[in-house]
């Protein structure tokens, strides 16, 4: 039987102060790997079972290329993303539909309104309802549906757990993490969620970061190749001025979010760190995982700082600024 996550089985992660006086403070859990993929530190029950949420997207867009999807670049991107709804995100999750021979019907995710601000405002704005090719997930519906037709398996029941697709996708979770799924339930947006532990999170993206395309083996081919893709588009994974998108522009560093407070990231030595919030916020999440990677010698403290100064850390009072979200934890 699984064991997930509990209060005893994490530590404080972050705090948030307001004045000098702690106001909040942030438990989970942290696992780092050393580019060779050994554990450098781990904080709290790293081997409790957790859902990834959209942070497993990376493993499962590997698992559409194995299945014989032609995607690369842009397309690549958004199949790995969480994005946040933009002109620019919607016309490629159209052309992967375009290239399935599908229209935005086909779509299984809900409708929803982009979560960019501008976007979103100008569809307000001009009564543009919710539409399922703005939801965040919709390109690895797209990504999915491309994977059913290429195989000729049937669109319509593509999010059931049992379906040929997701079973395919289930595999290649469980060979890139190297341990079972322990429970599949539906994720946010429709599609399956498979647990995994925290570690086994981690190396199934440390195996991503490390891989090589010139590999022998299809599946590492595969996995370098979704890391090149949002490496070399950064902006597919999220949006403008989202962490995931800027640390992978400004550092190189692949990094994804996953719903209630999840983060992964693999700096471009192998360095790779998981985390998961206890209380579900992800306001910490990115710099307490930019700063576990600095501890551990992965990246620079002024890499950190081009990065954390757009991360919204400060916390304000009125008009001024007067605490800060801060990191509490690292590497020795």
């Amino acid at each position: 039987m699984s064991r997930s996550l509990t209060v005893p089985g994490a530590v404080e992660l972050a705090t948030v102060d307001r004045g000098g006086f702690v106001e909040s403070r942030h438990s989970g859990v942290a696992v780092v790997l050393s580019p060779d993929g050994t554990i450098r530190a781990s904080f709290g029950d790293g081997e409790a079972a957790l859902l990834p949420r959209s942070s497993l997207k990376p493993l499962q867009a590997v698992g559409m290329l194995t299945a014989g999807v032609e995607l690369e670049g842009e397309r690549l991107g958004l199949a790995t993303a969480s994005h946040t709804g933009t002109d620019r995100h919607v016309g490629v999750v159209r052309a992967i539909l375009e290239q399935a021979g599908l229209t935005e019907d086909a779509l299984g995710c809900p409708a929803a309104r982009a979560s960019d601000a501008e976007t979103r405002d100008r569809q307000i704005r001009d009564l543009d309802p919710a539409a399922p090719v703005r939801m965040n997930c919709s390109g690895k519906h797209a990504g999915m549906l491309l994977t059913c037709v290429t195989n000729d398996w049937d669109t319509a029941g593509y999010l059931d757990v049992d379906h040929p697709l997701q079973r395919h996708l289930r595999d290649t979770i469980e060979r890139l993490t190297g341990e079972k799924v322990q429970a599949s339930v539906v994720d946010g947006c429709g599609a399956p969620i498979h647990a995994v532990t925290l570690s086994g999170l981690a190396r199934g993206i440390h195996r991503m970061g490390t891989a090589s395309e010139r590999s022998p083996f299809a599946l590492h081919r595969h996995a370098a190749a979704v890391v090149r893709a949002v490496r070399e588009n950064p902006w597919t994974i999220a949006g403008p001025d989202q962490p995931d998108t800027l640390i992978a522009e400004r550092l190189g560093v692949f990094a994804k979010l996953g719903a209630e407070g999840v983060q992964v990231a693999v700096a471009p030595d192998g360095t790779t760190v998981a985390l998961k919030m206890l209380d579900g916020g992800q306001r910490a999440a990115p710099i307490v995982a930019l700063t576990l990677l600095q501890t551990a010698g992965a990246l620079s403290a002024a890499d950190v700082t081009l990065v954390a100064n757009d991360l919204h850390l400060d916390i304000r009072g009125g008009s001024e600024i007067v605490g800060r979200i801060r990191p509490t934890v690292g590497v020795s």
